[in-house]
């Protein structure tokens, strides 16, 4: 049945909302000023893949002829037409932001360098490091048509200068290249203040001595500017049947891809605008002109500008969890009880140190691991090579599909191999997105299997700041269930029923649809019934209309939900149990935690997989249960936190808009800093149990 597109939010125009959320964070005065340039950076790169990857595939639709609607009704062109509108408003906003932010800096002594503004010590400083560090580096290109236009690198500084026509062509213009690449620092530090801290930005000082690349000649005018390519190339299984090699097609093919955004700096002048359009083959709706710095995104290091703390968040530093002791082997512990933990209130290094044990465990026979994204040194992956070549049976799932990751994920699979690990490129045709570690040991009463199921990547620096689950057990079918799903994976064996755990794209949707429509079903037999649920997306057609379908029969249905929902919440008739909050605050939520109520008997999940078409049939993705009375106590108490935030959520109206959480006239909650706050008093009062508790030694003697 098709459902009317009333019912459905468009996908795209909510991303630009929730990116709009984060850039609310960078507008918001009470948090400190290194944290709103933080949020602007991040809006930048948000903003930088939302057009490689989203716009870049609605142009390839137009470009096909497609005109088939979304399900909130609009046609490819019309999403088009929308977003351009919506990303320009957006652009607008983030350059006012941006010069509110930089003036309270420079009242802060963080100050950015003009060449009008110089001293004469500080332009002779400026001049030094322009010979010393950048002249040789850098290498214009002269163009005089349209036709020898170089290959730009995409989303990459650029710097056009206009030369004065040659007076044998008086009607040529005349334009020369100036590619900044990444080799050299956007920030340059150009004689330092007597306190605080002052920089010139690269392209200015490039700017400012022009003329030593073009000597002889008349510079007329010049403009800073960058391209944004398609990049939302995927990988054809069929035609590709080496994954490694189609993997580096597609990083080739994004170099080639077609123009789809140009940023210029809002003073360039009409004729190089118009060469540019012409050249990059973009039409007005694709300019962008900016009126402050290009490429906002890597303003990041500024933000962690040593010496000026005040100006950031204070540090949360990641507590140990008090169900582990630091010395004691992971092993022992999570074979008393399951184990779970939520980062990075609680810090990742358990996760860590579990892989690093099973490898220098003489009693671990196997280790088996999903590998989506990990850091460029990671611990894990350089435990996983020394566990293989200590003899143990290692086998990695390495996803080369992971986007924008995959050239590193390529150098580690091969390192990986070398070390003689069994290194597997995901399934034909799928993504492979869950997280799971199984640890294979010997034990005096049998084989024992170690299971890890996380909702975050295996990296130890985003774990620093996204908010993830973790849980550790050593349960028998769910342990049993790992090692089949697993193997499903790796053979070519068939989706298997499992005992407690489901997986995409088999079962997962349909255990989900009957998760929702048990709940319906009870509260028709006049049952309390409610679903709350934390994910990061919610896209899918046949789960918002069984939503819809529950909140008609009156489920109370709660939604934490971080970035993209389609699904209206409030509208009578249809949704008005529904309610809907998105919290964007200092870390990334991430987690994937779900709750129903089920007649009192709570069923608790954790999964790897939003609620989106691309998740639940064209990825492998897990949802396992947690079935520990502590742990699902644990989780439950966290929705709770999250659903009682009244400082950071916003509430999602059946328009699309976002509105910040009544505070009411209850005490102020925040859910992360009370997360953290939970995390430390907990850590401060086992360490206080543990001083009032007195052991008395005894004589090796003593007894009957």
């Amino acid at each position: 049945m098709t459902e009317s597109p009333t019912k459905f939010l468009n996908r795209e125009l909510s991303w630009l909302e929730f990116n709009q959320r984060v850039l609310d964070e960078a507008a918001d005065e009470t948090n400190p000023l290194l944290e709103r340039l933080r949020f602007l950076a991040i809006t930048a790169s948000n903003l930088d893949e939302f057009f490689m990857v989203r716009v870049g595939g609605l142009k390839v639709l137009i470009e096909q002829g497609i005109v088939t609607p979304d399900p909130s009704g609009l046609t490819p062109q019309e999403q088009l037409t929308a977003i351009s509108a919506r990303a320009h408003k957006f652009v607008q906003d983030q350059q006012t932001i941006f010069k509110e932010v930089e003036a309270k800096l420079q009242e802060a002594n963080v100050r950015r360098l003009r060449g009008n503004e110089l001293s004469e010590r500080r332009l002779k400083a400026m001049e030094q490091v322009f010979e010393s560090e950048i002249f040789s580096v850098l290498t214009p290109m002269a163009i005089s048509t349209e036709i020898e236009f170089p290959l730009l690198q995409n989303v990459q500084l650029q710097l056009c200068v206009q030369l004065k026509p040659d007076p044998a062509t008086p009607q040529q213009p005349r334009f020369a290249l100036i590619p900044l690449g990444r080799a050299l620092s956007r920030f340059l530090t150009v004689g330092g203040p007597e306190r605080g801290y002052a920089y010139a930005l690269l392209e200015d000082v490039v700017a400012k001595f022009l003329d030593r690349f073009f000597p002889g000649e008349v510079i007329e005018s010049h403009a800073a500017f960058r391209i944004t390519r398609n990049a939302d190339f995927s990988l054809r299984d069929d035609l590709a049947p080496d994954v490694m090699a189609g993997m580096q097609g597609i990083l080739t093919a994004r170099k080639h891809g077609s123009c789809i955004r140009l940023e210029v700096a809002a003073d360039v002048r009409p004729e190089m605008l118009a060469f540019l359009q012409q050249a990059l083959e973009v039409g007005d709706d694709e300019v962008f002109r900016i009126e402050g710095p290009l490429e906002l995104s890597t303003f990041m290091p500024l933000a962690d500008l040593n010496g000026f703390e005040a100006l950031r968040n204070e540090a949360w530093p990641p507590q140990p969890s008090i169900d582990i002791e630091p010395g004691e082997k992971l092993f022992d512990i999570i074979a008393r009880r399951d184990v779970l933990m939520y980062h990075p209130y609680q810090t990742f290094e358990p996760v860590v140190r579990l892989v690093q044990e099973a490898a220098a465990d003489p009693d671990v026979l196997a280790i088996k691991q999903i590998l989506y994204r990990t850091s460029r040194s990671s611990p894990i992956v350089a435990a996983l090579a020394e566990a293989a070549r200590r003899g143990k049976y290692v086998t990695a799932i390495v996803e080369l599909k992971a986007r924008f990751d995959e050239a590193r994920n390529i150098e580690w699979a091969r390192s990986l191999e070398e070390a003689g690990v069994q290194v597997i490129y995901g399934v034909k045709g799928l993504k492979t997105h869950a997280k799971v570690c199984i640890i294979v040991r010997r034990e005096p009463h049998g084989v024992q299997r170690y299971v890890h199921f996380g909702t975050g990547n295996y990296n130890e620096m985003t774990a620093r700041v996204y908010s993830d689950a973790s849980l550790f057990t050593n349960n028998e079918e769910l342990g049993a269930d790992a090692v089949s799903f697993f193997n499903a994976i790796t053979g070519y064996s068939q989706p298997q029923r499992y005992r407690k755990i489901e997986a995409a794209p088999t079962g997962l949707r349909s255990r989900l649809l009957e998760l929702v429509e048990g709940e319906t079903r009870r509260k028709k037999e006049g049952q309390k019934a409610q679903i709350d649920a934390k994910i990061n997306s919610l896209v899918d057609p046949e789960l918002i209309s069984a939503l819809y379908a529950a909140s008609q029969a009156g489920v109370k249905i709660r939604l934490n939900i971080r970035g993209v929902c389609c699904l209206k919440p409030g509208v009578e008739g249809l949704s008005e149990n529904i309610s809907v909050i998105s919290i964007v605050d200092r870390y990334l939520e991430h987690a994937r935690i779900l709750r129903f109520l089920h007649g009192g008997d709570d069923l608790v999940f954790i999964s790897s997989a939003d609620w989106m078409p691309r998740n639940l049939d064209r990825r492998i993705e897990l949802l396992a249960p947690i079935e520990d009375s502590h742990c699902k106590q644990r989780l439950i108490e966290i929705l709770d936190m999250y659903f009682d935030d009244n400082v950071k959520a916003r509430q999602l109206k059946a328009d699309g808009s976002y509105v910040r959480a009544k505070k009411g006239k209850g005490k102020r909650r925040r859910a992360q800093e009370l997360l953290y706050e939970q995390a430390r008093d907990r850590v401060k009062e086992a360490e206080q149990s543990q001083r009032t508790t007195f052991t008395p030694h005894r004589s090796a003697a003593a007894g009957g």
